[in-house]
């Protein structure tokens, strides 16, 4: 694949390009990808909607012959679940991606991302901020991945390794892996934090609206080997927006967080976090970094409607997964929910200046 990184445009056609060579895998894990990228982007669902019903139809005439006959199906349990709720729901029924704004936060109702089993929401962390790197536990590194990766190569003098996001929920959003073959830990480090910092910069150059999040372990981290979810929103995440406080406006943000445009000092607190094994999440924008320190994952009671509270929606993107609180939710108990979330550690830019 070309260097995609020239324009946004050429980004959006390498990715959506690569998308369209997956769907011809005929694989249950890639067909799950490609749906759930597709029903994100309304023209792209409409662009491979009849492969993937073709592929879809294939796939469930094989596990049917499969299942009746009594032979083993070589697929990962978590994609035959995924692929049971799509059947029980029906291809054609599927709903595309739903998002709205509820006066300052973004509101998504995903249904693909919610046939996914909810592995972490009720798992406990017992203080670790971090935890050794496991081979034989998923990782980038599996045989199995290669296929979901959309580029790999040098970028800053670092190899690289993009990947499609299997259930992505922004958009051309993707999960990029610094230093794959190291096996680093999902814990950050001076020297990775500031290259994020710089790659974020360096990128927005072609790519306006580019961002990276991170989750901390203990701040639903889902994979222990180090990665970035790296994503485009041309108008920024509502946390970016003026009215708050910490971009200088009057209205307080309803989760105790430090914004820094300094990389050094950002490190500093960063690093004192970890001191502390207070877990947190990142924001990267071009410039400028949101720190959000917040109650370990499992010490407060996960929405019924939600996976999970990670860097997305502390940086007030709303991921919901039944249509009914998608549609009712309000300022009030979005702002409620932050604020639940909210540690008052003795950070502060200043503190480190």
């Amino acid at each position: 694949m070309n260097y995609p990184f020239s324009s946004l445009h050429h980004f959006r056609q390498q990715f959506n390009q690569g998308l369209q060579s997956l769907v011809d895998k005929q694989q249950l894990g890639t067909f799950i990808l490609c749906l759930a990228n597709a029903s994100n982007d309304a023209r792209l669902f409409g662009e491979l909607k009849s492969q993937l019903l073709k592929q879809y139809q294939q796939l469930f005439s094989k596990y049917q012959i499969a299942f009746q006959s009594g032979n083993p199906v070589d697929e990962v349990d978590e994609d035959l679940l995924v692929f049971l709720k799509l059947h029980a729901t029906g291809f054609e029924q599927l709903q595309l991606t739903q998002q709205r704004v509820e006066s300052h936060w973004h509101c998504q109702f995903n249904q693909l991302r919610s046939f996914r089993p909810r592995r972490m929401t009720k798992f406990q962390h017992q203080g670790e901020i971090c935890t050794p790197f496991i081979e034989s536990h998923f990782n980038f590194n599996k045989p199995f991945m290669a296929k979901e990766c959309f580029w790999s190569g040098t970028f800053l003098n670092r190899p690289v390794d993009i990947f499609y996001n299997k259930y992505p929920f922004a958009d051309l959003h993707g999960l990029l892996v610094p230093d794959r073959s190291a096996c680093l830990p999902q814990f950050l480090e001076r020297d990775i934090h500031h290259y994020i910092w710089q790659l974020c910069q360096q990128m927005a150059e072609n790519l306006p609206g580019i961002g990276l999040g991170y989750n901390s372990y203990g701040a639903y981290a889902s994979v222990n080997h180090l990665h970035f979810q790296m994503f485009i929103e041309a108008q920024g995440l509502p946390v970016s927006h003026t009215h708050w406080q910490h971009n200088g406006g009057e209205q307080p943000y309803p989760l105790n967080l430090v914004k820094c445009v300094d990389g050094e000092v950002a490190w500093q607190i960063i690093d004192q976090l970890h001191t502390d094994k207070q877990p947190y999440n990142l924001l990267y924008m071009p410039g400028e970094i949101y720190i959000m320190p917040r109650k370990r994952q499992g010490s407060v009671e996960v929405p019924h409607w939600s996976s999970g509270f990670t860097w997305y929606e502390l940086s007030g993107g709303i991921l919901l997964f039944n249509q009914q609180s998608y549609k009712s939710i309000s300022e009030t108990e979005i702002s409620a929910l932050l604020a639940e979330l909210s540690v008052n550690p003795n950070i502060s830019c200043e503190r480190f200046i």
